[in-house]
């Protein structure tokens, strides 16, 4: 499985983006898929994560009811809408598949594919 993601970019602090990841393979619907991000100087984070048929999501605390998670499986891609963005929101943004889970798990070490990441910048 190959992932690309897009849809970075430089938006001001309350501004939005979505961020979307195109998958290859005829198996993507069948696969948990997530977004993670890292900060400069900071680990790896879960932002977010979505089961096979788009019915179960996850999130992180610090995210929540401000960004979305949904797939489109025919499609082949799944989406992260980011809305209030704060600056300390900005960083590389990875997508991830899970093709071993049911449900979407914060675990980085659960995700088996992991796609070139795309920078966000939020400015304040």
């Amino acid at each position: 499985v190959q992932l690309q993601a897009s849809g970075g970019g430089l938006v001001q602090a309350g501004g939005s983006l979505r961020l979307s990841c195109a998958a290859s393979g005829r198996t993507f619907s069948s696969y948990v898929m997530g977004w993670f991000r890292q900060a400069p100087g900071k680990e790896r984070e879960f932002v977010a994560g979505i089961n096979w048929s788009g019915g179960r999501t996850s999130y992180a605390d610090s995210v929540k009811g401000r960004f979305t998670i949904s797939r489109d499986n025919p499609k082949n891609t799944v989406y992260l809408q980011m809305n209030s963005l704060k600056p300390e929101d900005t960083a590389v943004y990875y997508c991830v598949a899970d093709a071993g889970s049911y449900t979407p798990n914060p675990s980085l070490y659960d995700y088996d594919y992991w796609g070139h990441g795309t920078l966000v910048t939020v400015s304040s």
